[in-house]
């Protein structure tokens, strides 16, 4: 009887590797709308008493009211631009790999979409496209302010390129808070004003001067001025529209505060102070308005560190050149409380974890406060769980109470402070 032999099976021969495929746009997942209810909800309530002041309420020179005009102007153009862009830029950074996940939505549908991250560089570049566009219908090449203005633009530039470097490669805190130094170096080298500021009047008696004269002293605070501002935006984080949103609330009270400086003025060197303050403004509070439209809750974008060191920068320039400092500060009584609290953790006495958020819970959609030293989680412990979206409004509305502080401190002070 014959038997039959077993083949011995031969070793298969391994399958090639699939090549990946190219990345499709068509791969990359849909960005929602612009939210413009929302976005238009808020302009109107900070920009309807800016344009009755300029249109109704002050004279202003004619040709100065022009500047401004065609300022808001570029500025209308940039919001457009931003939410036009904001989607292209999206599909770029997914490419890259540059997303993040949001972590107050974990658990949830949401929280595992990818976010597109560092859309605050589209921001940046439409806001210097806008001022470097400004420059041909506004200054002359013998204008004293041209100097300044670009070396302004300088600054904002170095601190957008270090906000997406931050991003990229994400840099510790301890070289985080020396950043904006670097970045502020060409304004202050290129600063030609006065460095002097004004005795309050009740201590007038008894130190005998009215003005002093700080000097050097002078700069070196404009240089703390400049890290504070734009890490104080960079701490107070976290929820869906805080960054952006704190920055057009602080921007709107900045156009309210030098529009009626420049109306209750008559030094043309005064005005064209906060003029120069307004030129830099409109433009970041327009193309904000563009990012907050995709960042409002839920986000379909991130900001990251870009935006908000761009936005710092901004501001603390405009303040410097503007020469309202001190009322800047008190517009940012927020961002001072916020820092305060993050100090024990910033300083390594306490420690800190890496993303110093709330607690989400999906089941009910709630944020609960943790210890952690910041403002959002020290509003969760005072007002108890809420929702992401009521937490970001209550923030906000505790912002514009304290730029309506600064304004109410402003009048209760004039004529008797300074």
């Amino acid at each position: 009887m014959a038997t039959a032999r077993k083949r011995t099976p031969s070793k298969p021969e391994p399958e090639p590797e699939p090549k990946p495929k190219p990345h499709s746009p068509a791969a990359d997942p849909p960005l929602s709308p612009p939210k413009y209810g929302s976005v238009l909800k808020l302009s109107c309530f900070f920009l309807i008493p800016y344009v009755y002041l300029v249109a109704r309420h002050y004279e202003i020179d004619p040709e100065l009211k022009g500047s401004i005009l065609i300022n808001a102007g570029l500025s209308l153009f940039g919001y457009f631009a931003t939410v036009r862009l904001i989607p292209v830029a999206s599909r770029y950074v997914l490419r890259r790999n540059l997303f993040g996940y949001d972590i107050n939505k974990k658990g949830t549908p949401q929280g595992s979409v990818k976010v597109p991250e560092s859309l605050g560089i589209v921001v940046g570049i439409v806001f210097l496209v806008l001022a470097i566009l400004f420059q041909f219908s506004n200054f002359t090449a013998d204008s004293n302010w041209l100097v300044e203005y670009n070396a302004a633009l300088a600054s904002i530039c170095f601190m957008i390129l270090l906000g997406f470097v931050d991003d990229v490669l994400d840099v510790p805190w301890r070289v985080k808070l020396i950043l904006p130094s670097f970045a502020a170096l060409p304004l202050l080298m290129a600063y030609a004003g006065h460095t002097t500021i004004i005795i309050p009047k009740p201590l007038v008696p008894y130190i005998g001067i009215e003005i002093l004269n700080l000097g050097w002293i002078y700069k070196l605070y404009m240089g703390l001025l400049a890290v504070f501002c734009t890490n104080s935006i960079n701490i107070h984080a976290g929820l869906n529209g805080l960054e952006v949103g704190q920055t057009v609330v602080i921007a709107a009270a900045i156009l309210i505060h030098n529009i009626m400086q420049i109306g209750a003025s008559k030094d043309p060197e005064y005005q064209q102070a906060h003029a120069f303050s307004i030129y830099l403004v409109q433009p970041l509070l327009a193309t904000s308005l563009g990012l907050l439209s995709y960042n409002w809750y839920p986000s379909a974008v991130f900001v990251g560190d870009t935006f908000t060191y761009f936005a710092g920068m901004t501001m603390a320039v405009v303040g410097i050149l503007g020469h309202f400092s001190e009322t800047l500060l008190i517009f940012l009584l927020p961002q001072i409380l916020n820092f305060l609290l993050s100090l024990p953790q910033l300083a390594g006495i306490v420690p800190c974890p890496r993303h110093r958020l709330p607690r989400f819970n999906p089941q009910t959609g709630l944020l609960t406060g943790t210890n952690d030293g910041t403002l959002v989680n020290f509003f969760l412990r005072l007002f108890g769980r809420k929702t992401e979206k009521s937490l970001c409004i209550l923030l906000l509305v505790f912002q514009a109470l304290g730029c309506c502080f600064c304004f109410l401190l402003r009048w209760l002070l004039a004529g008797w402070y300074k």
